[in-house]
């Protein structure tokens, strides 16, 4: 095996036993705790994986996107719709093998990528079971999918494994990402994870043709997304501003409008929490003349490459991580879930 694919022990001593992998810098022993901000151990678990077709078109293409959802979560946004496994911890641990073999049936079932869904506190682990899968033969690309708050230098232990990158780039506003997601720091270190991601990746973007019907494919690059938070134009303007200056042409961007007010479940203190969070924005859905001004800026930024989602009142999209099926079936096909492994059945019509 030629050297840089052989798969190396990971030290867990040096980023399990006080851990600062992520910008909190807890340094707790997570190979005995879960006391972190993150309440993991050093255990890889996921709560679900599947072929999601909700994501944006290039890695979505014709299979979808192979998505599989990690327990656990770096940043805990007050509005998050994946809260339940981001933030209360629902979820199964997973061996390497399991692992791998999640990988080759979402790459079997026809997914144009392996999707990593919110997975910055485990990356030392991560890397490993990545090494292990490609070892493996899994071919289809690794894609990123992230909230933006990472260190560098545990995105270097990625490099080489994940070409794709879906970071979140939330706001550059240090007093809102206080009040949201208790991270004053947050748009100083999305700034430079973003910025990385962008240089070690370079967009390359070939046609897919399926039945007659051409489709474009990234196989490498970044996608930066930000989300509209209701009430907050100004600090979505100021953002796309920081990212017409330093990732246009360089990375797509991806416009979303689908804010939506999540209806937690959860103790009382949770409730209270969030509530608390939340009044720093309108908790609501996105107004017609919002999406107008929204519009406008997209307009005036002239971006070389931008998604941008349309407004929709409709709110079946959001995921219920409790059921087999998290999603509506228009939007995903399952393949494994936490409490049942490998689903019994994925031949779930998409239209």
């Amino acid at each position: 095996m030629p050297e840089e694919n052989k798969i190396l022990p990971v030290n867990a001593d040096t980023f399990y036993k006080s851990c600062t992998q992520c910008p909190r810098n807890c340094s707790c022993n997570r190979q005995i705790s879960t006391a972190g901000f993150c309440h993991e151990s050093q255990q890889v678990r996921i709560a679900s994986a599947c072929l999601h077709f909700g994501e944006e078109p290039l890695v979505t293409v014709h299979g979808g996107s192979g998505a599989i959802f990690f327990t656990g979560c770096t940043l805990h946004c007050a509005f998050c719709q994946n809260y339940q496994i981001a933030q209360q911890g629902m979820g199964q641990a997973v061996s390497m093998e399991d692992f791998v073999e999640i990988c080759r049936k979402l790459q079997d079932a026809g997914a144009e990528n392996i999707n990593l869904i919110t997975a910055s506190h485990i990356i030392p682990q991560l890397a490993q079971y990545l090494k292990a899968a490609r070892n493996s033969g899994i071919t289809i690309p690794f894609c990123w999918n992230s909230s933006g708050y990472e260190k560098v230098e545990m995105l270097e232990l990625l490099k080489g494994l994940v070409t794709i990158w879906l970071p979140d780039f939330k706001t550059l506003s240090s007093s809102l990402a206080k009040q949201l997601f208790a991270a004053e720091n947050y748009p100083d270190t999305a700034k430079k994870a973003v910025s990385w991601m962008i240089k070690n990746s370079p967009m390359e973007i070939t046609e897919v043709n399926k039945n007659g019907i051409i489709k474009e494919k990234m196989l490498s690059g970044v996608i930066i997304r930000h989300l509209f938070l209701p009430g907050r134009f100004e600090e979505t303007a100021e953002t796309l501003g920081w990212l017409k200056e330093n990732a246009d042409s360089k990375a797509c961007i991806s416009l979303m409008s689908q804010y939506t007010p999540v209806p937690f479940k959860g103790s009382q203190k949770e409730l209270e929490q969030r509530k608390k969070a939340l009044n720093s924005i309108e908790n609501r859905l996105v107004s017609q003349s919002e999406e107008q001004d929204l519009q406008d800026l997209i307009e005036a930024y002239d971006f070389e490459y931008l998604f941008y989602q349309e407004l929709t009142s409709d709110t079946d999209w959001l995921p219920d991580f409790s059921r087999v099926q998290p999603f509506s079936n228009k939007l995903a096909k399952p393949v494994w879930h936490w409490k049942d492994g490998f689903c019994k059945k994925i031949n779930i019509q998409i239209k």
